[in-house]
C-alpha cells in the first residue's frame, strides 16, 4: 500500500503519515488516529505499538481477519462461508 493510499484509507494526510513514519520524535496521534491507520493497514493496535515485531503473527492476522468479517455485507459472509464448506468437503 502507498502513504497515499493509505491516507486516504485512515483519513490521515500524507505529511502525518510520513512524520510518524520517520521522525525521530513522531507525533502523539490520538487513539482515533492510531485505530484508523491499523484498520487501514489490516493489523491490530497492538501491532502498530509493538516495537519488537516487523511481521504481523498469526493471532494479528486472525483478529484483523475478524473484525473485517464483521464488517463484510451479508452477501460476501455467506459466500464466504460457502467457500470454506466446499474447502472442508474436499478430500
Amino acid at each position: 500500500m502507498t502513504l497515499g493510499q493509505l491516507s486516504a484509507h485512515a483519513g490521515c494526510s500524507k505529511s502525518y503519515l510520513g512524520e510518524l513514519e520517520n521522525r525521530d520524535v513522531p507525533p502523539h496521534p490520538s487513539a482515533d488516529k492510531i485505530f484508523a491507520i491499523a484498520a487501514a493497514l489490516g493489523v491490530t493496535l497492538e501491532f502498530l505499538l509493538e516495537d519488537r515485531q516487523t511481521e504481523p503473527d498469526d493471532a494479528v492476522v486472525d483478529e484483523a481477519f475478524s473484525r473485517k468479517y464483521k464488517r463484510m455485507a451479508l452477501e460476501t459472509e455467506r459466500r464466504l462461508r460457502q467457500i470454506l464448506d466446499a474447502w472442508e468437503a474436499d478430500p
